[in-house]
């Protein structure tokens, strides 16, 4: 039997109820074929019920010889690339907000590349035994008594390098803009 427009009128009115009924899951469908994840059940549920009252509204248009799933189907798809051009407009603020943040992400990164170029210029211009005592503790996690003992010198003698390099490099971020507490 052909779902033609007539079967679903009582005295030109449409019988929304059998419609419903009866298209509710072919509408549930089209919408996920089209829109797959991307809206929200509460989306779906809405689009759904505009589905019918848009058609229950445009009753008078309704040609009573024809199919009633090319009407169903074109008012859904509409409904779903408007829905749809929605929310692509919010998905795109949010990606403006993202490569704002993204922005400070890469003047932070700017910030650490420069500090670290100032800091592997302080130590290139270290003497060779306070950059092996400075590689030791920082790059190795050596001890200060581990250190001395390697290098066959005092435990104050190591921290006493360590102290001095450490006002180098503070010294050299401070030329650099840099203050202590960065």
């Amino acid at each position: 039997m052909r779902n033609e427009i007539k079967r679903y009128k009582n005295n030109k009115e449409l019988d929304l109820e059998k419609i419903i009924n009866e298209y509710s899951g072919y509408v549930y469908t089209i919408i996920k074929n089209m829109a797959k994840e991307y809206l929200s059940d509460e989306d779906v549920e809405e689009i759904i019920s505009d589905t019918f009252f848009i058609l229950w509204k445009n009753t008078k248009k309704l040609e009573d010889d024809k199919l009633l799933s090319p009407y169903i189907a074109g008012i859904t798809k509409n409904l779903v690339k408007e829905k749809c051009r929605v929310i692509n407009i919010d998905f795109d603020i949010s990606n403006y907000e993202n490569i704002i943040q993204d922005n400070i992400k890469i003047d932070m990164i700017c910030e650490q590349r420069e500090k670290i170029s100032i800091l592997e210029k302080t130590v290139k211009q270290l003497k060779e035994d306070d950059i092996l005592i400075f590689n030791l503790y920082y790059y190795s996690s050596m001890k200060i008594s581990e250190i001395s003992k390697v290098l066959n010198i005092s435990d104050f003698n190591v921290k006493m390098k360590l102290y001095r390099i450490r006002n180098k490099i503070k010294k050299e971020f401070s030329k650099g803009g840099y203050s202590d507490d960065k």
